[in-house]
């Protein structure tokens, strides 16, 4: 059963500071926003999304989804994450739900008015039995943008995640911005993966070959699933040379296994991480 049917879910919304956001804001105003989702079974063996709330830059759809999943699409509302933005998006999947994750565009951090960085935390739980595609466009780090991202993932033990970041340093032609990104994942009480990267002015090595070379994109794609308990996926390196990309799969404890690829375009990282592993469905 396809999710776009559920009901009973709360309409999504777009607000910024309690009124509706219209893609403006005030002259040098930061937003402060926070959306959530929930999805859960529907007792009719799909998913229903009894909480879709939108808030700020996140305006949320429901879309159709293969098989018993509920699809939700991210849609930008306005101009953001700009610089001095707090951004908070919270997930949680119940047990024996499944949950889909889209997004309609890219995200752009562009530099602003207000001072400091901006910040963009997502916070994931997915329950027993339950499973999560998480499969956002990629991330561009226009120049001047100033951006913390950061992605936490609990997971019960019989839980599934697949989980792509991608990631654009530039649009075309011009320098990025300073991006710093963690992803942490946790099965359970243990410890998956806790990785941090680092681009832009001001990261170690930026202005040498020993960081990327001259690719501009830079992705993962995260898989953890009860069933590579029985045989994990072997390791081994992805693409054609230096010029058209490189990267690597590599099993982790979990059981998970982590493919990440650098390219020297968003299109060329896409395809990688596409035929690195099983697709992400």
């Amino acid at each position: 059963m396809s999710g776009s049917g559920n009901s009973g879910a709360r309409a999504a919304g777009s607000r910024v500071n309690g009124a509706e956001a219209t893609g403006a804001r005030g002259s040098g105003a930061a937003v402060r926003a926070a959306a959530r989702i929930t999805a859960a079974p529907d007792g009719r063996g799909g998913t229903a999304l009894p909480v879709l709330d939108g808030d700020g830059p996140l305006a949320l759809r429901r879309v159709r989804a293969p098989g018993s999943a509920a699809g939700v699409c991210v849609i930008g509302a306005m101009s953001a994450p700009l610089g001095g933005d707090r951004i908070r998006l919270d997930v949680a999947v119940e047990p024996g739900a499944a949950l889909r994750v889209t997004a309609a565009a890219a995200t752009v951090a562009l530099p602003g008015r207000a001072a400091g960085p901006a910040t963009y935390d997502v916070d994931v739980r997915v329950g027993e039995g339950a499973e999560l595609h998480w499969l956002p466009e990629p991330l561009i780090s226009a120049a001047g943008s100033d951006l913390l991202l950061t992605t936490r993932v609990r997971l019960a033990p019989t839980a599934r995640l697949v989980l792509r970041e991608e990631q654009v340093l530039g649009r075309s032609g011009e320098r990025p911005g300073r991006l710093v990104s963690r992803l942490t994942v946790r099965r359970g009480d243990r410890l998956v993966l806790d990785q941090e990267t680092s681009y832009g002015p001001g990261a170690p090595g930026w202005d040498t070959p020993a960081v990327l070379d001259t690719h501009r994109a830079v992705g993962q794609l995260l898989i953890v699933d009860p069933a590579f308990e029985d045989e994990l996926p072997e390791a081994r390196c992805l693409g054609d040379g230096p010029a058209d990309g490189e990267g690597a799969v590599t099993p982790l404890p979990g059981p998970a296994v982590l493919a990440t690829a650098l390219a020297p375009d968003a299109l060329r990282l896409r395809r990688m991480l596409d035929s690195a592993l099983p697709g992400p469905g």
